[in-house]
């Protein structure tokens, strides 16, 4: 029996206050919460939200046609979303970006907490508090948004995002979506993509109406905090500019799949897989329910599966509500779309003299750049070539336990690694990556010193134009002029000295992903002294394997 969560150490908590918007202008209701140590989600009810555990009386314990779990708390609880604010990478990052723009503090905690600890910023704005994540702020157990916050990204965040005719723009881009802030409960509405639903228990058990819309299937709804813009600071904390940080729902919109000139695939469609045939959404009250289609699993997987197995390896220290169990099966369903995601080939072999050239094609299959999102991510290729009797007669990205790849030139301590279109030595590797430089072009890893980016040649999705496509999402450096290099794929040549060998030969080549690249971990430790969340974070990060996760292989003889 793998060993369960005590949510908190406390015996019990008690959630007390002077009811909705009286008194001192606490925001949450006048009923204590009890809360009983366990893994079971945390319930708050507050002016705007509710918490997790709310939610999951009624929308636990669902089946689907063939008998499958499909209850949305299971589901969730173990995702990156629901642990967005109990994320150590995340926590030890923001605090140095603090740490390294002290003039800004507050504009990065705001930033920060939006997207992150979404229930407690909005919170806390409505009620003309302050937004804080540290010292004082959110992360502190005894502020009383607190429980907001580490609720993570939550349902009552998503399903109150209103469809107000900005979403899809960059106005609504960068956690600028719009909550309803003045109807008070229980009349305030909540968003469901199912045509006339059955209000009564929702208002009666956590007092919101359920409303159709069907913003709640398309991607722009996911777009408001997955396309992300962030300040450019100089010395001064003067902001000079901004950056794309993330810009996955751009990316798709520039994509056969989002571009209209084929069957759109939405964000939830890859990411919130369907369920077989109908499901009763609600066990109260049950008999009252029809089975429900589509229904969408709430399964929110992306290609982060190091840190999950961080947080698996971690739930009491974090103080998570997901067992070891729960993360398992995220970490299974996230490696599935994962190798869903890319293919590599080997293409028809020359032999030139002395030398094999060899063409690959890496192949991305999904609706948005690969890697997209977060710019420490990085995908790449391990390359090797044996000879008849099984000698390595070249390898080229090789990646060990900590992170580093063999040959990378910013693990190595140098610059960067560039875009290749050929590769003739073991010290060049092709890794699909964002690159930052700060105003003075120099590489940076630190977000808001990021200027431009002055390498992106992250694979393309099918249909992306390159020359069509804006500033903020376009290839950057070598890639942009490389013609291999198109929507859909890349094609590079190995050539391969064999002097000293003989074949047949084997040829080996693998596709494999990082969510955290070894130079930007490395970038952070600089800041170790300073920062109790770096030196957390650093001792979960030693004890995990971040050589990486095989997304796509392929073998051939010559």
């Amino acid at each position: 029996m793998k060993k369960k969560l005590l949510f908190f150490s406390l015996a019990t908590v008690f959630i007390s206050s002077c009811g909705d918007g009286g008194g001192n202008g606490s925001p949450f209701n006048d009923k204590p919460i009890r809360i009983t140590p366990s893994t079971d989600l945390v319930k708050f009810k507050t002016t705007h939200f509710s918490g997790s555990g709310n939610c999951a009386q009624c929308h636990s314990n669902l089946v689907d046609k063939q008998g499958e779990d499909v209850s949305i708390d299971t589901d969730w609880r173990s995702t990156m979303m629901a642990n967005s604010s109990k994320d150590p990478f995340w926590q030890a990052k923001t605090e140095v970006e603090i740490l390294r723009n002290k003039p800004a503090k507050e504009v990065i905690e705001i930033k920060c907490a939006t997207c992150h600890m979404p229930m407690a910023e909005k919170q806390a704005e409505f009620d003309n508090d302050t937004i804080a994540i540290f010292g004082d702020g959110f992360l502190n157990p005894d502020n009383k948004y607190h429980l907001l916050a580490m609720d993570g990204v939550s349902c009552t965040v998503c399903h109150q995002i209103q469809d107000d005719g900005k979403l899809g723009t960059k106005e609504s881009f960068s956690g600028n979506y719009t909550i309803d802030k003045d109807t008070p409960r229980p009349y305030r509405p909540i968003y469901g993509h199912f045509p006339n639903p059955f209000q009564n228990p929702m208002i009666n058990s956590v007092e919101y109406i359920p409303v159709y819309s069907a913003h709640m299937t398309k991607s722009e709804l996911c777009a408001t905090c997955h396309t992300l813009y962030t300040p450019t600071l100089d010395d001064n904390g003067n902001i000079i500019g901004e950056i794309p940080e993330q810009t996955a729902y751009l990316e798709w919109k520039h994509s056969i799949f989002g571009d209209g000139t084929a069957d759109d695939l939405s964000c939830q469609d890859c990411h919130m897989p369907l369920a077989n045939g109908g499901v009763v959404i609600s066990t109260r009250p049950r008999r009252h329910l029809p089975e429900r289609e589509p229904f969408y699993k709430h399964y929110f997987v992306g290609g982060n599966i190091f840190m999950l197995k961080i947080l698996r390896n971690n739930i009491e220290t974090l103080a998570l509500t997901a067992t070891e169990e729960h993360f398992d099966q995220t970490i299974i369903r996230t490696k599935d779309i994962l190798k869903s995601s890319a293919s590599i080939e080997i293409g028809n072999i020359a032999k030139q003299e002395n030398v094999l050239e060899i063409p690959v094609t890496v192949i991305n299959k999904s609706g948005h750049k690969l890697p997209t999102g977060y710019p420490s991510r990085r995908v790449w290729i391990h390359f090797i070539v044996k000879d008849k009797n099984g000698n390595v007669v070249f390898e080229s990205g090789k990646s060990l336990r900590d992170g580093r790849i063999i040959g990378c030139d910013a693990d190595e301590g140098n610059n960067y690694e560039p875009h290749y279109q050929i590769i003739d030595s073991e010290d060049k590797v092709q890794i699909y990556e964002s690159v930052m430089a700060d105003i003075e072009n120099k590489v940076t890893y630190t977000l808001l010193r990021g200027a431009k980016y002055i390498k992106d040649n992250r694979l393309l999705p099918e249909g992306f134009d390159k020359k069509t496509a804006t500033e903020d999402i376009k290839p950057q450096g070598n890639a942009f002029s490389d013609n291999d290099f198109v929507g859909g794929k890349d094609t590079l040549i190995y050539k391969i000295d064999i002097t000293g060998h003989e074949g047949p030969y084997t040829i080996e080549a693998y596709l494999k992903f990082q969510s955290l690249s070894y130079a930007f971990y490395k970038d952070l430790l600089k800041d170790e002294n300073n920062s109790e969340y770096v030196r957390k974070f650093k001792s979960m990060y030693e004890k995990e394997d971040n050589s990486g996760e095989i997304i796509a292989e392929v073998k051939k003889t010559f």
